[in-house]
């Protein structure tokens, strides 16, 4: 589970939680988008009196790019002392514009500064799929863990409006349209791919489909996590009611 804050997760001592580094349940926060540079301690902190429920850093946004690589390096330097992993976060599309060359630079630094894992934003991209998995594959050989970002898209009409909701009256939900379905489909297929080239997470960006009702975007995440399971899926979330809806109904290997 992957989000801005990081509290939410507790657990008591007669739950099955694994030690790091684990296989399930693995929890990845944001870090303090541009403002990192004045956040050692806030970092620091948290490692220190949560590390042990923090499995992996996300540098947010690509704010990494606007840093020096020596500070790139010491934050690197103290999530690794904690047994955190570090990961790109969205950044890599903005090198592939400008072609495979640029990509592989954007991966060799990557290694250089002590980065574990990049992360490929599948929905900015806008690459073929073919071209996805040579990236995958890219990542791979440098010895770095590579982790595709997917986006689930549906049609806004079918979720019934607030305002065409008179009091205590029950507005029947509009029929599901087949590009929903096969929206969700196609995901998982270009997902599965990811895996079989070698992509060790697929992360999922739940703000589309866990912003609406739970009736709605349970399916979904059933359906996802039934064909690519609950080890190799990752699902941001922004917010703690996200967070806390995924660990009800699914536990803390999620």
């Amino acid at each position: 589970m992957s989000g801005y804050y990081y509290g939410w997760k507790s657990f008591d001592e007669y739950e099955d939680r694994a030690e790091k580094p684990r296989r399930f349940g693995v929890t990845e926060m944001r870090s303090p988008h541009y403002t990192l540079s004045s956040s050692h301690n806030v970092l620091e902190d948290i490692f220190e009196s949560m590390g042990q429920f923090v499995d992996g850093l996300k540098f947010s946004g690509g704010s990494h790019s606007l840093m020096p690589k020596p500070f790139i390096e010491e934050v690197v330097k103290r999530a690794h002392q904690h047994d955190v992993y570090v990961s790109t976060g969205d950044w890599a599309e903005h090198l592939i514009r400008n072609g495979p060359s640029a990509f592989k630079e954007y991966v060799e630094d990557c290694k250089q500064v002590g980065f574990d894992t990049i992360e490929l934003n599948v929905g900015s991209l806008e690459i073929p799929e073919e071209t996805l998995l040579r990236y995958v594959r890219l990542v791979k050989s440098a010895g770095l863990k590579a982790k595709p970002k997917f986006a689930v898209m549906f049609n806004k009409s079918d979720i019934p409006s607030d305002r065409d909701r008179a009091f205590g009256a029950y507005v029947a939900r509009a029929p599901r349209s087949t590009e929903y379905v096969e929206d969700v489909d196609l995901l998982i297929r270009r997902a599965e791919r990811c895996l079989e080239a070698g992509a060790d997470m697929i992360m999922i960006d739940s703000d589309d489909v866990c912003k609406h009702a739970d009736s709605l975007r349970a399916d979904i995440i059933a359906k996802v996590i039934g064909r690519l399971g609950l080890e190799k899926t990752m699902f941001e979330a922004t917010n703690p009611r996200t967070s806390e809806w995924f660990i009800r109904r699914y536990g803390p290997k999620v």
